[in-house]
């Protein structure tokens, strides 16, 4: 089994050469608006998974998938010609949803912005229900007690004689 830094290293050059074979070798007009982002190979180095984005709607996806599938094989030779493997990996495309998860995360956020706006608007003008200050504060008749006697009914020195009561 490979170790996990030669994978990764062999991944990174599956999609320079990919993108490079993209732009310099296949001339399909339907690949003209693709974009190599990503590329992951097994640990055993016999699959690479290429991520791609396609700048267009939903049937240039479609196209482009087709376009790529057909090229696989130009792509496959050119990547075991310039990697040096015993054993060239098989590719394969995915469409990349990382840009549209992106694009959908930032719309919530913008939106959860908006809520607190205006959460902070109605808030700016608005009054407590209640008192100004609906704690109770201390005042200097509640820390003393004038006749010696605690809240129980039981005097200072009832408490210092203790239960025996002398």
């Amino acid at each position: 089994m490979a170790d996990t830094a030669r994978a990764r290293r062999l991944s990174k050059r599956i999609a320079q050469i990919v993108a490079s074979g993209l732009e310099h070798e296949v001339k399909d007009p339907r690949l003209a608006m693709v974009t190599i982002t990503d590329a992951r190979v097994t640990p055993d180095l016999r699959d690479a998974t290429v991520y791609y984005t396609v700048f267009g709607d939903d049937a240039d996806y479609a196209s482009t998938a087709a376009a790529l599938n057909s090229a696989t094989g130009v792509l496959r030779s050119r990547v075991g010609d310039q990697t040096g493997v015993r054993f060239t990996p098989t590719l394969t495309f995915v469409a990349d949803t990382v840009p549209d998860q992106a694009r959908r995360m930032e719309e919530l956020l913008a939106k959860a912005k908006e809520a607190d706006d205006e959460v902070a608007r109605l808030a700016s003008g608005a009054v407590p229900a209640g008192d100004a200050d609906p704690y109770r504060t201390s005042t200097d008749d509640d820390d003393e007690d004038t006749d010696g006697a605690d809240d129980e009914g039981f005097s200072d020195a009832d408490v210092r004689r203790g239960p025996q009561g002398g």
